[in-house]
């Protein structure tokens, strides 16, 4: 198997790849997995019609689940057991969804403990439910949307295009300057203020939705994403002023009423562990989550 590092140009394969099946892992999508690429040294390539991808974090090297016609995933189990075993290292898989955990464990010729991996569990939402915020249990959030409406009646919701993307980058780097130094920093958040300038970069060629909230003449809010299969939209990044009451929610309701009212479900990804996150995602109500595992290989 011959893998090689992740390129902008290797978007068409991996769309092709990710539109045969319907797969719900928000980080199943050529955006998430070029955002993280350097990171996790994310490499890939292709055999016998089934696509094959390696990450290494801390020094420890893992796949990621194969993609391609479910006849062919026993197979490909076999092909990395036998690259694992060829590199002297035990195979493990990250990020796995619950159909290809069954094929470990129907798998013949080895077996592996597999683990619910919660704090990457992503969260999903009825979009109905985002852009209408009806009835008690959406409560609060309709109010701090009111609030929002009523404070800044002046407040312009704008598709994110070329034009703006510079006010959108003054904004994260805004973002990123107040929390540097909190104690919830970390090397993740470098990571990801880097990988959204990058994306900013490329943002038309990957095809991406895009919205944000400006304010006296400046962006206070701003997300992107994308279709994830064929009745979801996954949101990539949501970003907003801590210093606006309501930008939150704003920028979250406008967004999905303005370009996801056509999908039935909104993937927000994972809480990654982080209490505050998990209980914001948590407050929106997700009709479902999407579970995760890992699994590795048992010792004879």
């Amino acid at each position: 198997m011959d893998f090689k590092p992740l390129e902008k140009a290797d978007k068409a394969v991996f769309d092709q790849f990710y539109r045969s099946r319907y797969y719900e892992n928000a980080h199943f999508n050529f955006t998430n997995l070029y955002m993280w690429r350097q990171p996790y040294q994310i490499r890939w390539c292709v055999e016998d019609d089934v696509l094959y991808m390696l990450s290494e974090w801390d020094g420890v090297l893992s796949a990621l689940q194969p993609i391609g016609p479910q006849e062919k995933m026993q197979e490909a189990i076999g092909k990395f057991l036998d690259y694992f075993a060829a590199q002297g290292k035990n195979l493990n898989f990250v990020g796995i969804e619950k159909s290809f955990a069954e094929d470990l464990r129907s798998y013949p010729d080895a077996a592996f403990e597999i683990l619910e991996d919660r704090i990457n569990f992503d969260y999903v939402y009825l979009a109905e439910n985002l852009i209408k915020l009806a009835g008690r249990k959406f409560h609060s959030k309709k109010n701090h949307l009111n609030s929002f409406r009523k404070n800044h009646p002046d407040a312009e919701y704008l598709s994110i295009t070329k034009d703006i993307i510079p006010q959108c980058r003054e904004e994260l780097n805004r973002w990123y300057e107040l929390r540097r130094d909190s104690e919830d920093a970390d090397n993740f958040m470098c990571y990801e203020v880097a990988a959204i300038h990058e994306v900013f970069d490329n943002f038309e060629d990957f095809k991406l939705r895009g919205a944000a909230i400006r304010l006296g003449g400046q962006v206070i809010a701003f997300t992107f994403g994308e279709q994830l299969n064929e009745d979801t939209a996954v949101i990539h990044v949501e970003k907003a002023s801590p210093e606006i009451n309501g930008a939150y929610a704003a920028i979250n309701q406008f967004f999905v009423e303005n370009d996801w009212a056509h999908m039935t479900y909104i993937n927000r990804e994972e809480d990654m562990g982080i209490e505050g996150l998990r209980k914001a995602k948590e407050s929106y109500k997700p009709v479902k989550l999407i579970e995760k595992f890992t699994a590795v290989r048992r010792k004879s």
